[in-house]
């Protein structure tokens, strides 16, 4: 079970925006996510590899937990918002539910729940003369 202390940990790594580093320190070795009914990936490895990928393909993310987050025993649920700025300047903003399942101060499983019709880019980003 994770503590208070521990998902707050959590939070402000990801709030942070280095997501990959976020895997790396809180996910266990053999962690899993999916994304809305998916096929899980599974492995902190892979995870790691996944999110460079998305990275990779942005120029910026800004990334929100909206409070409250919910912790019962093992399991967190958290409300996050990304705000996602593509190379061509194009923005993306998707909000989500990720439900967790912790084993001791690691997450073993995740689960995003999200609206896919979120992920079609908006427009440009106004560029500043």
């Amino acid at each position: 079970m994770p503590s208070i202390e521990r998902v707050e940990a959590f939070i402000a790594a990801v709030e942070g925006g280095d997501h990959v580093k976020a895997i790396e320190d809180f996910y266990a070795a053999d962690a899993s996510m999916r994304e809305n009914q998916a096929e899980p990936r599974r492995g902190r490895e892979v995870l790691m590899a996944h999110e460079r990928a998305v990275l990779d393909r942005t120029a910026r993310v800004e990334t929100t937990c909206v409070r409250p987050v919910f912790v019962q025993g093992d399991h967190v649920v958290a409300r996050w918002v990304f705000e996602f700025t593509g190379r061509d300047g194009r923005r993306t903003r998707l909000e989500e539910l990720a439900w967790q399942r912790w084993e001791g101060d690691r997450i073993a499983q995740e689960e995003f729940f999200y609206d896919p019709a979120q992920m079609r880019p908006g427009p440009a980003a106004p560029t500043l003369s």
